[in-house]
């Protein structure tokens, strides 16, 4: 058999793994297909892999993703730092054995163990992935309860009533960070609590978000604004109520705010432009972008909170990121409100 270089033998190997470009490709194929020692190592390595074909992923169990998540927000809570992670760490480590692997000895040995590795990644990256989803979900619940603590505190202080300006009925709700004194953006109420500093400015940006969408909170000036200072700083939509009746206590199930509404998406920057979006099919089922369309946190006026992949609540069911009126083609202008109690909006 004509030798090989070590290139050529790492080619070969990384064809096999569907590692390679379309032009190394079709190197790899042309040499298999002159060379006996090239057609070798890929029949040895095909026969390796073969049985994996026959397995199909599947992700981990709930259970365990609950738990290592929850372990990890423990660990990183926690005042006590690296100490408290590595105890955590030590004792998910002795729950099991330690397994010692030798160093490869030949070439058979670099390819069983690369099928391990293909098999270790075929069932773990869906899983990891899963993890990654239930660690931000959990990460957000964590937030809205400390927006949760700080609203009890606010009321506390201010003889059980909630945070409130001055609205009407018809008042654009959707301009938030609108310069001027009218009381228009449903964010303001929210603002008072970050004003009397009861909750972190930085508390309502739903942690889920990319890196470069969240905003730098160091030189906020609290104090110079009435209202948020743009959607940006504002990731989550609380409750639009019927002119007829506010919500008076943080008591009952009633939705209190929930992770952004999509419909916040189609709004303009330009608050001088007069507002008309027609909603399609999409825009009426489309979860919060919060958390990669997948489901959306909400907190209960008791203070509780649930991830749930539906935006519908209650009996009988209600849409919580649409007025009961708005169908597929309405026109929203940014003004309207629930004609009934009963009907939750979050904005």
């Amino acid at each position: 058999m004509t030798p090989l270089s070590g290139n050529e033998e790492q080619l070969i190997f990384d064809y096999c793994f569907g590692l390679t470009s379309e032009e190394r490709t079709a190197q790899v194929k042309a040499l298999i297909a002159c060379n006996e020692r090239a057609a070798d190592i890929h029949a040895r390595i095909q026969a390796a892999l073969g049985p994996l074909e026959s397995l199909h992923p599947e992700p981990c169990p709930e259970e365990l993703a609950e738990r290592t998540i929850g372990r990890l927000i423990e660990a990183k809570l926690a005042r006590s730092g690296q100490e408290k992670l590595n105890a955590v760490l030590e004792k998910e480590r002795t729950r099991f054995p330690t397994m010692k692997f030798s160093f490869w000895g030949n070439f058979g040995d670099v390819v069983a163990a690369a099928a391990v590795v293909m098999l270790l990644a075929a069932v773990l990256v869906p899983s990891l992935g899963y993890a990654r989803q239930k660690y931000w979900q959990q990460r957000c619940q964590v937030q809205l309860g400390s927006i949760f603590q700080g609203l009890s505190s606010y009321v506390s202080d201010h003889n059980g009533r909630l945070p409130a300006v001055g609205r009407k009925a018809g008042d654009p709700w959707w301009k938030v960070g609108c310069p001027g004194d009218e009381n228009h953006s449903n964010t303001r109420p929210a603002w008072l609590l970050v004003k009397n500093d009861y909750v972190g400015p930085e508390k309502f940006v739903c942690p889920a978000a990319r890196q470069a969408d969240k905003p730098q909170f160091g030189t906020l000036q609290v104090q110079n604004y009435d209202d948020f200072p743009g959607r940006a700083h504002m990731g989550f939509s609380f409750r639009v109520c019927c002119p007829k009746a506010e919500i008076s206590s943080l008591n009952g199930r009633e939705v209190f705010m929930a992770d952004m509404n999509p419909l916040a998406e189609r709004f303009p920057s330009d608050y001088s432009s007069p507002v008309k979006i027609r909603l399609s099919d999409e825009m009426l089922t489309f979860n919060s972008a919060n958390h990669n369309r997948r489901g959306q946190n909400m907190m209960f006026c008791d203070g509780s909170i649930q991830f749930t992949k539906t935006r519908y609540v209650g009996d009988p069911q209600d849409d919580i990121f649409l007025l009961q009126e708005m169908q597929c083609g309405c026109e929203v202008n940014g003004c309207e409100v629930p004609s009934c109690e009963t009907d939750v909006f979050l904005f």
